[in-house]
């Protein structure tokens, strides 16, 4: 079995998937690791450099193929081979085809990986028709859940959130602000440093004391985006799983990211910081549906706005109770901590 989340990480769906599979006789894992990420990788895990040829030997001696995102190793997938693909996100933002603007040729290029796909997982009946749109997919679609969400629907997610808390030198009573945006389309092609639009100066002021901040730019962005040092605010960038941090998080400020569906799942509250939202919406990327019908927390256009919605969290959960609760039920209803039983056992590996 080789593994691939986000071109060789340790994370997503693909260990959850792992997981529930390590140490079981009979199956070996290889997992596709980029040299940035190996320290978050187990010692007992077999690892090959994913932009190096033993990515491809790999692959092509592989029985199963588990990513969450396009594999761009070039590898030709050989008879008897099943790749399943996880996907890492319900699609409010459009994604592959249907996005509104894309660089030359990167399609084409990336409906190579497409085209190797047996399932396709979806996290909810309403990403299905998404992700066939977007994929021009008329093959197999497991409405299964996310995996990775399992542990926020699981007892042991109290157990995480106190050891994220350790590692990262948190305090069992600080309230944690999780801020994890999207990428933009028109950033990625530039190769200058990027800012964020959240001012964590001003931000951290406008909180006081007791409030922690934890910044996780996406994982294309990586590395680009400047971050000053300033007490009680965290680069969680490099964190191995960001499902991990859900369960250290009080509240999540997110924009048009995905995260805001599994976030979802741990019933508490969200903000939207989303000062670009026309922009993204009509020029950038474009919505499946709109955001400022279905968001589960506040639209805010600025961080002194972000400051006020963070005053009171209980407030909050409050007041957006009935709105987030629709959400879930819409967008989340299969995330209920079997999602990667399911997915085993449609592949023949329950039990």
């Amino acid at each position: 079995m080789v593994w691939n989340s986000f071109h060789g990480r340790f994370s997503d769906n693909p260990r959850a998937l792992w997981e529930r599979l390590d140490g079981r006789d009979g199956v070996e894992h290889v997992w596709l690791a980029h040299e940035a990420h190996l320290s978050s990788f187990p010692s007992h895990v077999r690892t090959v450099d994913i932009d190096g040829a033993a990515a491809r030997d790999a692959l092509e001696s592989a029985d199963l193929v588990v990513a969450n995102t396009h594999t761009e190793v070039e590898w030709d997938k050989q008879p008897g081979t099943t790749y399943v693909q996880t996907w890492h996100g319900t699609p409010l933002k459009r994604v592959h085809r249907d996005v509104r603007w894309a660089p030359d040729g990167v399609l084409d290029r990336l409906d190579r990986d497409v085209a190797r796909w047996d399932l396709l997982l979806s996290q909810s009946a309403w990403s299905t028709p998404r992700l066939r749109s977007a994929f021009r997919r008329d093959g197999e679609v497991l409405e299964s859940g996310y995996p990775r969400n399992d542990v926020l629907s699981r007892p042991e997610s109290k157990t995480v959130r106190a050891d994220v808390r350790r590692r990262l030198g948190i305090a069992d009573d600080a309230v944690v602000v999780l801020y994890a945006p999207t990428w933009r389309d028109d950033e990625k092609e530039q190769g200058s440093e990027l800012t964020y639009p959240l001012d964590p100066a001003a931000l951290m002021r406008g909180l006081g004391p007791g409030h922690v901040l934890l910044v996780r730019a996406h994982y294309l962005l990586t590395g680009r985006l400047h971050l000053d040092a300033l007490p009680g605010v965290h680069d969680v960038s490099l964190y191995p799983d960001l499902r991990d941090l859900y369960c250290a998080a009080d509240v999540l400020v997110t924009d048009y990211s995905s995260a805001m569906f599994d976030f979802a799942v741990t019933g508490r509250p969200m903000v939207h910081l989303a000062p670009d939202l026309e922009r993204f919406r009509d020029t950038v990327r474009g919505f499946y549906v709109d955001l400022e019908s279905v968001a589960p927390g506040p639209i805010v256009a600025s961080t002194s706005e972000l400051v006020d919605a963070l005053g009171g969290l209980e407030t909050l959960e409050e007041a957006w109770a009935v709105r987030s609760t629709a959400f879930r039920e819409t967008f989340t209803p299969l995330d209920d901590g079997d999602a990667g039983a399911r997915v085993l056992a449609r592949l023949g590996l329950g039990g």
